[in-house]
């Protein structure tokens, strides 16, 4: 295996990492929404994952350096042809980052409520839009022969990057109800696991369609076995949802989330875009990679950093491990009131 393989391999993984992290952080977002029915609910939700939500995001951060330092081309090709769904992706990203740091900055209803708003859609869309963004990278898109994208937005919205985007949405939604109830006690918990079997009944309908669509056009051996994996672990975890073991039931979400992405970098490789105009115009592992020598220092970078990092995120996850409830919210200092 030359080192642009083992690179794909890795950005690979920095993906799975960061859909799974932060796919569930998107999901408690959403669920703020259709699970919360108060205000202290709301606050519930989002100090699940207020320690951690920032931390998941270092992933899309590796990935996208990744990407631009591994396979250039690959990164220019996909930010100029997908420049405004991932521009709406990063101004989601950061107004939820502000979102989740200012709504408590002043007891006035409106304003809580106006950024409470704000974490729901800014988990939605991005949710819906990486699957978009996916769907349409494993499906090729229109490449010419000096390897630049040559169509429009309008052709990124094609039904099946469409379906994709419905399938990360609800995936997330899913991933984020089940570690609600991982991470939750008294009524909200059971709420949680009785959302979890709806939500989970629709995306296991939505993920068995697009995999099955992308396994018939362009899977293989080793990508159907990812397919059965994935379905196999959704159906696992909505039994072990209604066995109340929580635990078991987060981690399988998880499953799914990492073979169903599996699933689409197998059916990718070795191609990084594949072209729709002409085959022999696609970005490849060996025309999009940077040299070998810079390929060599990376390696050698991360091989040093990255155990530092998980070894840091994992800490983080366990001193913030224990379950709460709305008993452990404090109640909300009167409008108008300086804190």
């Amino acid at each position: 295996m030359q080192l642009h393989d083992v690179w794909f391999v890795l950005i690979a993984v920095l993906w799975i990492g960061y859909f799974f992290l932060e796919g569930f952080d998107f999901g408690v977002g959403i669920l703020t929404k259709l699970l919360a029915r108060n205000r202290p609910e709301r606050r519930v939700l989002i100090n699940t994952i207020g320690p951690v939500w920032d931390g998941n995001e270092v992933w899309l951060l590796s990935a996208g350096g990744a990407t631009f330092a591994a396979f250039p081309e690959w990164y220019a090709t996909l930010f100029s042809g997908f420049y405004l769904p991932l521009l709406v992706i990063l101004v989601c990203l950061i107004v939820r980052g502000v979102a989740f740091e200012y709504r408590a900055k002043r007891p006035d209803e409106n304003w809580q409520r106006n950024w409470e708003n704000a974490i729901f859609w800014t988990s939605l869309i991005p949710a819906f839009l990486w699957g978009v963004a996916f769907a349409n990278i494993v499906r090729g898109v229109k490449i010419d022969q000096h390897l630049e994208y040559v169509g429009n937005v309008w052709d990124l919205l094609n039904p099946f990057a469409l379906l994709g985007g419905l399938v990360t949405l609800a995936l997330f939604t899913f991933h984020g109800t089940v570690f609600t109830a991982l991470k939750t006690v008294g009524d909200i918990r059971q709420r949680a696991r009785k959302l979890a079997l709806s939500v989970g009944s629709v995306t296991a309908g939505l993920a068995l369609l697009f995999l099955a669509w992308t396994q018939i056009d362009q899977g293989d051996g080793k990508s159907l076995v990812a397919l059965v994996v994935a379905v196999a672990a959704l159906v696992a975890a909505l039994v072990a949802n209604q066995a109340g073991r929580e635990g078991w039931s987060f981690a399988l979400s998880g499953v799914t989330i990492v073979a169903a992405v599996t699933m689409l970098f197998l059916t990718l490789f070795p191609n990084v875009m594949p072209s729709t105009l002409n085959a022999d115009w696609s970005l490849t592992v060996s025309n999009a990679s940077s040299s070998p020598y810079t390929l060599k220092i990376m390696t050698w970078c991360a091989g040093i950093a990255t155990p530092i990092v998980l070894l840091y995120q994992g800490w983080t996850y366990w001193v913030f491990r224990k379950r709460i409830g709305t008993q452990h919210i404090a109640a909300d200092a009167p409008t108008g009131a300086v804190h």
